[in-house]
């Protein structure tokens, strides 16, 4: 890994520490204060909205790909034009799902949603609150790729940090409010959102001169974004489909009270990959800019760390909390919804093998080739919603979703590493003995003597000793030689500057 990486991921892990210790606060006293139903009703109607996100989420992702890839080549008059047909671009997709929502979206939430009919009036505010937010989301999309593709993750963490800290406001008014909870909720989360787009685009026009937003309508640029953003769209849609698609089934077969578990179970989930997002967010660039160097070579030893690294990164935190969630969501929750526990141990482990996936999937986007990769590995994604469907209707247990979704994700990185076999020489045998076989052994060593202890010592120590565990595993059996000297003398350097020696 080379100091650019770890100076970005440094950034990011300062803000992410903050992020999560405010988030486990504010989700309590979130929870607490607008009830089980209330919240659940939040996370399912928001999730309607969210649902037309996936046309955002595409064109997002080619942003960050072609303003990277210009940079890569150091073309900045071509960094410029993308910008301002991606600016163009996302405009057009927020007018875009302010239809589909309000047409849509409105006759879903007016006919088949789930909600006691004297929440509904609240119900319709939250989604109209919810529409103009994912607006607002949407056009500071260009500001945020612009900020990443120039590896200022500094600047990004100062504007996520205080994202965060808005976030803890909204909690004091909504403590103090006299209004509607929920609808003062969503109310507060808009502006925010506002606030915190407004933030992202004055600073890159300030700082780059490259982003300041001239009309174009440049058919070499543009076409080329929309193919590839044309082909992620089915990507992105099965995701969505996997994830609030889901969430509205739960809501059709079981009520609103176990979309608030689901609520919660995403809550635990992104605390605890936001360690490994942050990892990824800082070397995603770096997989680009060597593709488009033609560095490949390099391009091979980063994908390969960067999978055993992540998972790594992930289980280091996934053990000790899986073991003992139970616990940890009675301490954590005034009130913990049904079925929470349960998926939240599913969620955590479909998003183990989704990190292990994530430089695979930022090596195919790199490599610019979406539609062979789409049709297959979108396809298996996209399976999960009518499956589930299929299960649920047949008497099927809430959990049974997140176990399909699960398998779709295996099913996926077989995939992906299949595609870039074929097209950069992706070594299998290299993969295998770097990524597959340590996690095997990692899993192998951790897990049997974590569980084992679980049921005889106190949560606290079991949980401290499972953390110690799998790092003690994840140095000897993921680390290289090489690496683990690198690691002693950063431990040595630390220690010596607490203790006052130069």
């Amino acid at each position: 890994m080379n100091k650019r990486i770890a100076k970005n991921t440094l950034y990011l892990y300062i803000r992410m520490l903050f992020s999560m210790g405010v988030s486990l606060y504010t989700s309590r006293v979130v929870l607490a204060t607008l009830g089980i139903e209330d919240f659940g009703i939040y996370n399912v109607v928001g999730g309607v909205v969210g649902m037309f996100g996936f046309l955002k989420a595409s064109m997002s992702t080619a942003t960050s790909r072609f303003l990277t890839f210009a940079l890569g080549k150091n073309d900045k008059l071509g960094f410029q034009k993308t910008f301002s047909a991606s600016v163009t671009i996302h405009f057009l997709i927020a007018a875009l799902i302010l239809v589909l929502a309000e047409t849509a979206g409105l006759w879903y939430l007016e006919n088949k949603m789930v909600i006691a009919p004297e929440r509904m009036d609240a119900a319709r505010a939250v989604y109209q609150f919810s529409i103009i937010t994912v607006m607002a989301t949407i056009m500071q999309t260009p500001y945020n790729a612009a900020i990443i593709a120039h590896e200022r993750m500094n600047i990004y963490a100062i504007i996520e940090i205080l994202y965060t800290c808005l976030k803890l406001a909204i909690v004091y008014l909504l403590l103090i409010g006299g209004w509607d909870k929920l609808i003062l909720y969503a109310a507060l989360m808009l502006a925010v959102t506002c606030l915190i787009s407004g933030a992202y685009l004055a600073y890159c026009v300030k700082q780059f001169k490259e982003c300041k937003y001239r009309y174009e309508w440049d058919k070499k640029i543009i076409f080329p974004m929309l193919t590839f953003s044309g082909w992620d769209l089915m990507g992105n849609g099965a995701v969505m489909a996997a994830t609030q698609g889901v969430n509205q089934l739960l809501n059709l077969f079981f009520g609103a009270l176990v979309n608030a578990a689901y609520g919660v179970s995403f809550q635990v989930n992104n605390a605890i990959s936001s360690f490994v997002r942050n990892f990824q967010m800082a070397v995603t660039p770096q997989i680009i800019k060597l593709y488009a160097a033609k560095k490949i070579n390099e391009l091979y030893s980063l994908i390969l760390q960067n999978a055993i690294f992540s998972f790594s990164l992930m289980w280091l935190l996934l053990l000790p909390v899986s073991l003992h969630l139970e616990t940890i969501l009675q301490i954590w929750l005034v009130e913990v919804p049904e079925h929470a526990a349960v998926f939240c141990r599913l969620v955590l482990i479909q998003s183990l093998v989704s990190c292990v996936q994530r430089p695979f999937v930022m090596t195919i986007h790199a490599t610019g080739r979406m539609k062979v990769f789409q049709l297959s590995a979108g396809t298996v994604l996209l399976s999960v919603l009518p499956v589930s469907y299929f299960f649920l209707k047949a008497g099927g247990a809430p959990h049974i979703p997140f176990i399909v979704y699960i398998g779709a994700s295996a099913l996926e990185l077989i995939v992906e590493i299949y595609l870039l076999k074929r097209w950069i020489n992706l070594s299998i045998i290299a993969l295998i003995k770097k990524v597959f076989i340590p996690i095997f052994f990692i899993i192998a060593c951790t897990l049997p003597v974590s569980l084992f202890v679980s049921n005889y010592l106190h949560f606290v120590l079991s949980c401290i000793f499972s953390g110690l565990l799998a790092c003690v595993s994840v140095y000897y059996i993921a680390l290289d030689k090489e690496t683990r000297k690198k690691v002693i003398d950063y431990v040595r350097k630390v220690k010596n500057v607490l203790g006052g020696r130069p």
